[in-house]
This record gives structure tokens, C-alpha cells and sequence, in this order.
């Protein structure tokens, strides 16, 4: 799987141009999947599992690999196909999401393909289980359909979406309920996430699926003569969405005069170095790894208090 892998090196240079890389990726059919490349580490043939007691159903056991043990998680089961059968002679996916590494179980990986994040859509309503689905695109005129990992991770194994006591303190929770936070997130349980999160703090959250949807609604209301950061306290926007990935929704609100002072934080589940560079290029104020519910809840404190001291 070695040549499947190669431009993965390259992958860098996608970012901030819109494009991305889908590794396609077959389950128990014809059916065509695809996952970012960005989340992916490796590629290889199903090393032994050891079973895991207690662990989900969709947890088909643990593997060792370079050194550390991974649970693998059957991609199949988890969006309610049968399980994936003949395990000997399947591939796992090694990803890395919210900095947790884990295996994906699949039955046969096909190539890479680079696309543009245009040609990426949101599923189209009433698909049987676009429950499970984030977006769909076209390759070679077969459909492929785009699963969203982080709603089978939060069903595997939730994570707590409380906040510390102290992080937000009474003053602050106080000043918040009269401001408004915009959140961008194809993935319903992203969004519901963070959505959550910044109403314990105390604000009012508008919540948007992309990040061409977030540019029209932000375009319009500057049209209408008001001001984007007088509107919001902040933007948190997602990088990887159809139609628009949040690098080029950055760029693009940055390149308006009438918006570009929008604070705005880039919240990923996207690993790596690079990240960091490519938000002081687009023009982002901050980047956080999500989901973790104090840090996103501590930048809006920061914000907030940032905001009071330079009206004050």
C-alpha cells in the first residue's frame, strides 16, 4: 500500500487552494467512501487483533502497530452495514483525529484522488443514511459518499463535553449573555459540540453547515450595512467542509475590508504542524484542535474579557 501513500508527502501544498485529497476506500460492496487524506497516517493489511472485553461492538479488537497499541474500528458495523467479514484479508486505515489515533477497518482500498472542496457536497436530503454521511462527491461518475467520522467516534467513545469549574467565571458568564458567537461545522455532532459549549459560557450561538454558507450570510449582512465584528464576538469555523474549506473562508473574509476585523478561530480535528502555518497565512487569529471543551470555552473568556478591556 506503500504507492497509495506517496503523495501523501505532497499533500501540503493543497492547502489554502480549496483542494483537498480523498483516499477511496470500499466497506462490503461496490459502494465508493472517501476520508481526507489529512487524517490519514498509514495505510496497511489487517495485523492481528486481540479482543478487547467490554469494549463497543464496532471495536473488533486492538492492534499493535509501530509500537503502540490502536483499537480498530469496524467502519461498516458503525454506520449500520453488516460487519465487515474475512478480517485476514482486509486493510486498516491508521487516523488520527482530536489527536487520538486509531484504525479504521475496511475491506479494500482503491487510490487517492485530488478535488477541489467545490465539487464536495453536503449529502442530499432523504438518502437513507445520510445519518451517517457528511458530504458526497463524484469520481469517474461513480458517486462517493463521505462518512462522518466524528459522529461515529462520539458514539464509540463519547467524550465529556462539560466545562471545568472556574473556567468561565460568574462576571464574564454575565457580559456574555448580550453577545453572539458564529460557529461553521459540516458535522452535525461537531456543530452540536461546540454549540453546546459556548452556550454554557453564556452566549448566543448562530450555527452554519460550510463555509460558502457562512461567506453568503456574512456577505449580506455587510450588505445591509452592519458590521461583522460588531456582530460577532468571534467566528470558529471548521477547516475541512464542502463547497468552501475554512482556510479559503479565512482568506476570503480577510480580503473584505468590510469584515476583516472578524476575530476568527480555526477549530480542527486535523493533526500537524503545518496547521499552525497555515493560519498565520490565511489570516486566522487562533487555531485549537477540537473537541475540548475548556480550551474553546477559555478562548471565548479570553475574548471576551480582550473585548471589555478595549471598550473600557
Amino acid at each position: 500500500m506503500a504507492g497509495v501513500m506517496d503523495s501523501v508527502n505532497q499533500r501540503t501544498q493543497l492547502v489554502g487552494q480549496n483542494r483537498l485529497e480523498l483516499l477511496l476506500f470500499r466497506l462490503n460492496g461496490k459502494q465508493l467512501y472517501g476520508i481526507n487524506v489529512f487524517k490519514v497516517r498509514e495505510v496497511l493489511q489487517c495485523p492481528k487483533l486481540t479482543l478487547l472485553p467490554k469494549s463497543s461492538p464496532v471495536v473488533r479488537g486492538v492492534a499493535n502497530i509501530r509500537g503502540a497499541t490502536l483499537p480498530i474500528l469496524d467502519l461498516a458495523m458503525a454506520t449500520g452495514l453488516p460487519a465487515i467479514s474475512d478480517v485476514q484479508n482486509t486493510f486498516v486505515i491508521i487516523t488520527e483525529y482530536n489527536t487520538k489515533i486509531q484504525g479504521f477497518l475496511v475491506h479494500s482500498v482503491e487510490r487517492i484522488v485530488n478535488m477541489n472542496w467545490e465539487e464536495i457536497h453536503p449529502p442530499p436530503k432523504g438518502t437513507g443514511r445520510d445519518h451517517y454521511l457528511t458530504a458526497v462527491t463524484r469520481v469517474d461518475n461513480q458517486l462517493v459518499e463521505i462518512i462522518d467520522v466524528e459522529k461515529i467516534l462520539a458514539e464509540v467513545a463519547p467524550t465529556s463535553e462539560a466545562i471545568s469549574a472556574g473556567v468561565v467565571d460568574e462576571a464574564t458568564q454575565h457580559k456574555a449573555v448580550s453577545l453572539r458567537v458564529l460557529t461553521v461545522d459540516d458535522s452535525s455532532v461537531a456543530r452540536k459540540q461546540v454549540t453546546r459549549c459556548l452556550q454554557t459560557v453564556g452566549v448566543e450561538v448562530v450555527a452554519l453547515n460550510d463555509g460558502r454558507q457562512a461567506l453568503d450570510y456574512l456577505r449580506k449582512l455587510v450588505d445591509e450595512g452592519k458590521r461583522a465584528d460588531e456582530e460577532f464576538l468571534m467566528m470558529i469555523s471548521d477547516i475541512e467542509m464542502p463547497e468552501m474549506d475554512g482556510y479559503t473562508l479565512t482568506a476570503e473574509v480577510r480580503n473584505d475590508p468590510r469584515m476583516q476585523n472578524l476575530h476568527i478561530i480555526l477549530h480542527t480535528s486535523l493533526s500537524g504542524v503545518f496547521n499552525q502555518a497555515m493560519v498565520k497565512k490565511v489570516g486566522a487569529d487562533d487555531f485549537l484542535a477540537k473537541f475540548k471543551p475548556d480550551d474553546l470555552a477559555a478562548r471565548v473568556v479570553e475574548r471576551i474579557k480582550a473585548t471589555d478591556n478595549s471598550q473600557g
